[in-house]
């Protein structure tokens, strides 16, 4: 295994077409190795003084903390939200094959 540190990235969106839109892009980018969505799921939080309570897709994302910065960039750039969930989970073991695939995959050429 590199010595390489390994995240779980998630974010929320609105509709499933823009899941698919971020997954695909990012994972494009190879600023994650991959993307699952899950959803719908049900989100009660405050928004604009209100509590709103609405669909959403969750995405989760694989990618690397020598990365991160440009990950998180490149997705609130592509995020239709005024204030997107990114939030970042470090993953702090896992299958040895699975984190070089992750780690080959998640090489972006420079922008």
């Amino acid at each position: 295994m590199t010595s390489d540190l390994y995240l779980q990235a998630e974010t929320t969106t609105g509709s499933r077409e823009d899941a698919e839109r971020l997954a695909t892009e990012i994972v494009t980018r190879r600023l994650a190795a991959c993307a699952q969505i899950i959803g719908p799921i049900r989100s009660v939080y405050h928004w604009h003084g209100a509590v709103q309570n609405d669909e959403e897709y969750l995405v989760l994302f694989k990618t690397r903390a020598a990365i991160v910065e440009q990950f998180k960039r490149e997705l609130a750039e592509l995020h239709t939200y005024e204030v997107p969930e990114i939030l970042l989970f470090e993953i702090r073991d896992g299958g040895r094959s699975y984190l070089e695939w992750l780690a080959a995959e998640t090489r972006p050429q420079p922008r």
